[in-house]
This record gives C-alpha cells, structure tokens and sequence, in this order.
C-alpha cells in the first residue's frame, strides 16, 4: 500500500510538471507571436515613413524640373505635354503624375447644362441631377442656405462663389461617394489585374481653380469630355490614345473629326496651376520593393516673373490615392 501511495504521488507530480510545462510553452508561443507581429507592424510603420519622404522629395523634384522646362526649352527635364515621370533613387523609386487644374471645370463658371451632362456621367439620378443643378446655381447667386444639406440659414447669404471644392458636399445631393467617386469590382484579379476600378466623382471633374473654356486633352477626366458634348465614340477614341501615349497637336488634329462640338474646347498646354501626385515605393534591403505604396500630392501654382519665389504651394495632401 505504501509504495502504491508513493507511486501515485509521483504521477500526480508528473501530470502537474506537464500541465506546467504546456502552460509556459502557450505562453511562450503567444509572447513569441505578439513580438513578431509588433515587429512586423513596426518595419511596415517605418516603410510608410520612409515612403512618404520619397514622395515629398520626388513632389520637390518635379515641381522644378517643370519650372526648369518651361524655361529651358533646349534642355527639358520633363517631356513636353507629359503627364507623368518615374525617378529611380538609392532608396526607393516613385511615379509621379502632372494633373494640369484645367483638367478640370470651373465649378463657379460651369453652366447649368454641362454640369447636368457631368452628373449624367457620372451615374447621377434625373431627379439628383436636378436639385445638385438647382443648388449649385443658388449657391453662386446668394441663395447657398436654402439648397444646402446643413440646414436653412436664418440670414440670407450674398452672392458668392465656392471658395473650396468640398463646399460642394454640403449641397443637397451631393453625397460622398458622388463627390469623391467610388471603387467597383471588376472581374476576378487574375494575372495581376486589379479586383476594383475607380470610378471618378465631382472632385475629379470640378475646382475652384478650373477651366472656363478649354479643357486639357491629356488629363481631362471621361465624364469632363461628356460635359463638353463630346460624342462617345470620340471619348473613347481620345482615352485610348492618350493611354498609349500623350497626345501632341498632330495626334489631336488627327482626332478632331470625332470630337464633335468639343474639338475647340480642348487644350494642351499653358497650365500654371496643377497638382504634383507621387507614388512612393520604398527599396528593401534585399534590393526588392516593399510592397506598400504612399501617395502623397501638392497643387503648385507657378507664378510670373517679379515675384520672389516661382514656385507656390497652394495645397498639400498628405494622403492622396492615384490608380
């Protein structure tokens, strides 16, 4: 009897060393993982960061090549009419993009009828198109409180002009995703295609600063060319083209007999206001890149000469998206 009691304390003494043992390895197992993904959470922080100062560097970069290009015609750093750059640096590489502000339509010019072709494409309802229309037009006159989704205003505004593009959302109708855009899925992602395809809003089509006659060839979004009464063929033929490569005055002209009504209201250059877009990926020490991407944008107006800098920063976007 007393060595099976002696026997039966040491498996008692065995199976409590085990369940310890289990006990401490779970620990370990859980210290282990909750150390690697806050490692991982770390490198991902500093790639972003490391990121976002390529992009702003490449944004510096670009903003006096353009400058520089303009001035010296014989010796250009950037091509003329293009829309975009890549820059090869020891840390990283970084696309940039020009987005010329006469891409875009004069929100306080735009006339009641384009604006009601530009909501029409981009999938805005016959009655939204109307009441955005309506209260787009109230705004500029005075009559802002009595169309906006705020509320009615005690005090009857004077007339005024949208001093922002997103005073636009506070328009009746006007929602965010019809403002912004929205992303649609598209087929299924195989071989490397994209799962989701932007579909542009007001803020891509519409600025303060925008055009109020001619519209860049080169940049101006689908639905901008619907509102000038380009014909869809047209649209389609210009928007295949200038994906290939940037359109020029030859290949314009050879566009013009599709253009329809729109042909005049293009343009290809004389822009003193656009927006600088980087798209930053940061280079690995195994000579990869990450694959987290930053985008970072800055509207650069360029001013005439007799000012004391050339170059003026009127907006910067720490965070921007491009395709």
């Amino acid at each position: 009897m007393a060595i099976s009691r002696r026997f039966s304390r040491r498996g008692s003494a065995l199976l409590t060393v085990l369940w310890i043992s289990a006990a401490l390895a779970a620990i370990a197992f859980a210290l282990a993982n909750t150390v690697r993904g806050e490692t991982e959470r770390t490198a991902t922080t500093v790639d972003e960061l490391r990121a976002y100062y390529l992009a702003a560097g490449a944004i510096d970069r670009a903003a006096i090549e353009v400058l520089w290009s303009t001035v010296a015609t014989n010796d250009p750093k950037i091509a003329r009419f293009s829309t975009s750059t890549d820059y090869d640096f020891l840390t990283g590489k970084v696309h940039v993009e020009f987005l010329p502000e006469t891409g875009k339509m004069d929100v306080n010019r735009i006339t009641p009828e384009q604006l009601a072709r530009l909501l029409e494409a981009l999938g805005a309802s016959p009655e939204r198109i109307s009441g955005i229309v309506q209260g787009v037009i109230g705004w500029r006159e005075g009559r802002g409180s009595s169309f906006s989704s705020l509320g009615e205003s005690t005090f009857p505004g004077a007339a005024t002009s949208f001093q922002e593009i997103e005073e636009m959302l506070a328009v009746k109708g006007v929602t965010p995703e019809l403002f912004y855009g929205t992303y649609a899925p598209v087929g299924d992602g195989a071989a490397g295609g994209p799962r989701l395809v932007r579909h542009a809003g007001l803020v891509d089509c519409l600025g303060v600063f925008g055009s109020h006659d001619q519209v860049d060839a080169n940049t101006a979004d689908p639905a901008v060319l619907h509102a000038l009464g380009m014909p869809d063929s047209g649209i389609q033929a210009l928007v295949d083209l200038r994906s290939r490569t940037p359109l020029d005055p030859g290949k314009l002209n050879d566009l013009m007999p599709l253009l329809g009504p729109a042909g005049p209201l293009l343009r290809l250059e004389g822009h003193s206001i656009l927006t600088i877009r980087a798209t930053a990926m940061v280079k690995l020490p195994s000579g990869g890149y990450s694959d987290l991407k930053r985008t970072v944008a800055a509207m650069v107006k360029y001013m005439p000469q007799g000012y004391d800098s050339p170059i003026h920063i009127l907006r910067w976007y720490d965070n921007a998206w491009s395709n």
